[in-house]
């Protein structure tokens, strides 16, 4: 009892500890990614916090593993390098005996981890295009001064508009100049108005004349309309498609078997297999040299999460490619480094070598002879 209640008591207070600073150092970098954003003119000001705090709740999956595993590295390295885990050994607990009350600790940071990634993650990323595109709908007549030349948010085009007219949705005596790739248009209109057509925002002019210009041979093409549509500065369909998957519900994914909702559905529930697998990982690697640092732990449970995490993130485009499945995926390289940590834990556990199984092999070929 004293055991366990002594190394959960030590886990708690390193879980917490690192928790708090990874969340800080999250935020600050999000803050900064998200006034990016602002000034890019895809949000609006004034929700910057509002989008930097859905962006952290759904990288808390994320956070919580990484915290879960720092921790354990963390504490049992003190343990070992304090001569505890002589003590503990001493009194005939063996190393493969700190997994229970690991997994005792680590069952709540797991199961949350799952609810987050499954229930939460996607609805965050729902909340921050939904904020997106409810700014992107009126941005671009909004940010247009009555009188004065202004660029739209991907400086593809010039807008000059005189804005008399009742609704911050339309627009009078509207000037616009377009630059595309081996070709130059202009073009006015007596009125216009933004519409959502399919998930893409319109410009309709109305009551108008265009004239294109061509680079190669300088030739003019002059039309006339009534009414004529102008993509605001559209998204690439692939990217539109990857984040209609993450923002769709883990239910709804489940009975799609496109790759690239294949692809988010293995990360959803790759992140809580990887918070089983740290429990175990650390509990394997953990370790103290005396020779070296007292960082050296640490920062080798930080270098197997980045590549853990890596790998996570190039199976998930190797799905969203086709090139895999994602109970493969799963199977290989979550299941691998479960069966890995295993291993590794076993071998610790039973103070296995290669030089013992070497001569054990040797004494049995003797044997035989």
């Amino acid at each position: 009892m004293l055991f366990d209640s002594s190394i959960r008591k030590e886990l708690a207070r390193s879980f917490g500890a690192t928790a708090v600073v990874l969340i800080t150092v999250v935020m600050t970098m999000m803050l900064i990614r998200t006034l990016g954003q602002a000034y890019k003119g895809s949000v609006s000001p004034s929700d910057v916090m509002l989008v930097m705090g859905f962006t952290v709740l759904g990288q808390l999956p994320t956070i919580l593993g990484l915290s879960l595993f720092v921790a354990i590295v963390g504490s049992l390295s003190r343990m070992y390098r304090d001569s505890e885990m002589v003590i503990w050994f001493a009194a005939g607990q063996g190393l493969a005996s700190l997994l229970k009350p690991l997994l005792r600790f680590a069952w709540p940071v797991i199961f949350i981890t799952a609810v987050l990634a499954l229930g939460v993650l996607p609805w965050s990323y729902q909340q921050i295009e939904q904020i997106k595109t409810q700014f992107q709908q009126r941005s671009d007549l909004d940010r247009i001064a009555p009188g004065e030349f202004q660029e739209s948010a991907g400086g593809k085009r010039v807008f000059f508009i005189d804005k008399d007219t009742p609704s911050d949705m339309t627009a009078s005596n509207v000037f616009v100049v377009s630059r595309e790739p081996g070709k130059e248009s202009v073009t006015s209109a007596k009125g216009a108005h933004l519409e959502v057509i399919k998930g893409e925002r319109m410009v309709i002019l109305q009551n108008g004349q265009r004239m294109e210009t061509r680079a190669d041979d300088g030739s003019v093409r002059v039309t006339e309309f009534k009414e004529y549509g102008v993509k605001v500065d559209g998204d690439n369909p692939v990217a539109m498609e990857e984040m209609a998957a993450r923002t769709m519900p883990t239910k709804d994914l489940i009975h799609r078997n496109e790759p690239i909702a294949r692809s988010v559905l293995g990360w959803r529930l790759g992140l809580p297999l990887a918070a089983l697998n740290f429990v175990i990982l650390g509990l394997a690697v953990s370790s103290v040299n005396p020779r070296a640092g007292n960082s050296t732990s640490l920062m080798i449970a930080l270098f197997a999460f980045i590549i853990y995490y890596n790998l996570m993130t190039l199976g998930e485009s190797w799905v969203g490619a086709s090139k895999i499945s994602m109970w493969d995926l799963l199977g290989l390289l979550h299941g691998g480094i479960f069966a890995g940590s295993v291993l590794v834990l076993l071998a610790r556990h039973f103070r296995w070598s290669p030089r013992d199984l070497l001569g054990g092999a040797g004494k049995r070929r003797g044997a035989a002879q």
